[in-house]
């Protein structure tokens, strides 16, 4: 179980370095793409608002590379834990206000990494 929780929390971290760079470098191009709820006039206004976010994903997947990276077994699970966490609440949060999606992308892998890293 230990190996496929630390797959998916890599896995996590890659999708939150991937929304690091679309919110923070490609939020104009790809976020009419992606949120096609939302009116396209809304992204160059928001972009500074949307870099902003993207470099809180960033923190979120150094956190879980970083759980990785800790040799105590303990702490590395403690770590994991939070960041994984923080992930699910962002995910909650987000589907709520932003697109539903978010839900099926942020915190269902989140919550299947906890209870991979509770059952090793």
């Amino acid at each position: 179980m230990a190996f496929f929780a630390s797959v998916l929390i890599f896995l996590i971290a890659a999708l939150h370095l991937y929304i690091l760079w679309f919110e923070m470098f490609a939020w104009e191009q790809r976020g009419p793409k992606i949120f096609k709820q939302f009116p396209a006039d809304l992204f160059p206004k928001t972009k500074t608002m949307a870099a902003n976010q993207g470099l809180y994903n960033g923190f979120l997947a150094a956190g879980l590379i970083w759980s990785r990276l800790i040799l105590d077994a303990q702490w590395a699970h403690n770590i994991a834990m939070f960041f994984l966490i923080c992930v699910f609440i962002a995910g909650v949060y987000g589907a709520k206000t932003a697109s539903p999606r978010i839900l099926f992308v942020q915190s269902v892998p989140a919550a299947v990494a906890i209870v991979l890293l509770l059952l090793s």
